[in-house]
């Protein structure tokens, strides 16, 4: 056959073909070959953050290369997770939020510019933990347990509750008492969680909803005392204290969480490699005991388990937070 040059110019055009297909997979199978950046939606200090951190430290040591925690707070979280929903899915942006993700948009009015979809718009990676919602009150409220917080109530004493801000998986669980157990305790929205530890010390507020890593110091110290926990099973966090399930609200199981997602489209590879990595992390001793500080218990898993959690929570949640009317302030 003679060889021509339409046959020379078609070998070399195959040829690069080849050689840039070869190129790509092996950019694909070299990841990561530069820094990742974990966004976190609120501002550094808190236990988001904290913990973020921690995660970060560990996978950089397992990766091979630098993890940052850039911190893009506003508008209740949703600013830095639509910063992520438009990053490239090539696995050098993700996002670490706790259980507000699935929250915000029902609560907030959200502009075109931080709009986003959580069921469609990110990967779900893994679910690294849950936190139980804790009741507390301070000593000096005559307050007792749980059960005589309901009663008061329903004797028409007028009973106020703290949280760290309307919409919050806190708020939630309040008017959820409200409406189970028919009373009204009134709602005080604050800025974060600080402000409703400080106010519940001082009595200013008759209960505070908050996580235990916030009060458990208070509460180890008699400054606080834990009246339930909105969880369906005692949490090993603190064993002693009860739920209200047990007390009889049958229907009030609630829990806050936290987990990492990276923007729609993520490789399957990266997908298995974050959640491979993160799985052996949540077994590490040292972040177990700091996970524990923070009130937080370890959950891992496949990527599937987040992905409900969110699924279940856009569903649920959207719901609830029309039926209360919940709007953020």
């Amino acid at each position: 056959m003679k060889f021509t040059r339409r046959h020379a110019l078609a070998c070399t055009a195959t040829a690069l073909a080849a050689l840039t297909f070869g190129m790509a997979s092996a950019q694909q199978a070299a990841w990561p070959s530069k820094s990742i950046t974990i966004v976190v939606a609120y501002p550094p200090g808190g236990d988001t953050d904290a913990i973020a951190r921690v995660y970060a430290e560990k996978l950089a040591a397992r990766l091979g290369q630098q993890v940052i925690v850039d911190n893009r707070p506003g508008a209740s979280g949703t600013i830095g997770s639509a910063a992520v929903a438009k990053a490239a899915p090539d696995g050098y942006t993700l996002l670490f939020t706790p259980s507000t993700f699935p929250i915000a948009q029902h609560v907030l009015k959200v502009g075109a510019n931080v709009a986003h979809d959580v069921n469609n718009d990110f990967t779900p990676l893994i679910k690294t933990g849950n936190i139980p919602l804790l009741l507390v009150t301070s000593p000096a409220t005559g307050i007792k347990d749980a059960r005589q917080l309901i009663a008061d109530a329903k004797a028409g004493k007028a009973l106020t509750y703290g949280t760290p801000g309307a919409g919050s998986p806190m708020h939630i669980a309040a008017e959820m008492l409200n409406t189970d157990a028919g009373i009204r305790i009134a709602h005080v929205p604050y800025r974060g969680v600080a402000p409703v530890v400080t106010d519940t010390l001082g009595g200013h507020v008759s209960v505070g909803w908050i996580t235990p890593g916030a009060v458990a110091a208070h509460v180890n110290g008699g400054k606080l005392m834990a009246l339930a926990t909105a969880e369906r099973q005692r949490t090993r966090l603190m064993p002693n204290v009860p739920t209200l399930v047990e007390l009889g609200y049958k229907d009030l199981e609630i829990s806050a969480w936290m987990g990492l997602l990276g923007p729609k489209g993520l490789p399957q590879d990266v997908v298995r490699a974050l959640n491979g990595h993160m799985n052996e992390v949540l077994k590490l001793m040292d972040v177990q005991s700091r996970m524990a500080a923070l009130g937080i218990e370890p959950i891992g898993g496949e990527p599937v388990v987040l992905a409900r959690q969110i699924a279940d929570d856009d569903r649920r949640f959207g719901k609830l937070v029309k039926d209360f009317g919940i709007k953020a302030e």
